[in-house]
C-alpha cells in the first residue's frame, strides 16, 4: 500500500475550493451588512424628513414648499425601494454562497475522511510489522537460548 494518499491532490485542490467559497462568502456577508446598512439610513432619513414636513406643515407652507417636500420624500421612497431590492438580491446571493460553502465543506470532509482511513491502515500495517519483528527476535532470542 502507498504511504502516501493517493488522492491528496484531491483533498488539496479541495481545500482551496473551500476556503476561496469561505473568502467569497464573508465578501457577501460584508455587501449585505452593507446594503441594509444603507436601507435602515434611508429609513431614518426619511422619517426624519417626514417629522420635518409636518412640523413645517402646521407652521404653514407656500403650494411650492409643499411639491418640494412630497417630491423629495417621494424620491427617498423610491431609493428606500430600490435599496429594499438591493437588500433582497444581496441576502439571495449570500444563501447562495452558504450553499456553495457547505457543499464544499462536505466534499473536503469526505477526503478527509478517506485520507484519515488511509492513514490509519498504514499505522495498521506498521503496527503489525513491528509486531512480526518484535516475534521473530523473540523467536530467535528463544532459539538461541535452547542452543546453550
Amino acid at each position: 500500500m502507498s504511504r502516501v494518499f493517493p488522492l491528496q491532490s484531491l483533498l488539496d485542490l479541495s481545500q482551496l475550493r473551500l476556503d476561496e467559497a469561505g473568502r467569497k462568502l464573508g465578501e457577501l456577508i460584508a455587501g449585505e451588512q452593507e446594503a441594509s446598512r444603507r436601507h435602515g439610513l434611508l429609513v431614518q432619513y426619511r422619517e426624519e424628513y417626514r417629522t420635518r414636513f409636518v412640523r413645517a406643515a402646521q407652521d404653514g407652507l407656500r403650494p411650492g414648499e409643499w411639491q418640494n417636500y412630497t417630491q423629495f420624500i417621494a424620491r427617498l421612497d423610491e431609493a428606500i425601494n430600490q435599496a429594499s431590492s438591493a437588500m433582497n438580491h444581496t441576502r439571495q446571493m449570500t444563501v447562495a454562497g452558504q450553499v456553495e460553502w457547505i457543499s464544499k465543506r462536505g466534499r473536503v470532509k469526505a477526503f478527509d475522511t478517506l485520507s484519515d482511513r488511509h492513514q490509519s491502515r498504514i499505522t495498521y500495517q506498521d503496527q503489525r510489522q513491528e509486531q512480526k519483528a518484535s516475534d521473530e527476535h523473540g523467536a530467535r532470542r528463544h532459539a538461541e537460548k535452547a542452543k546453550d
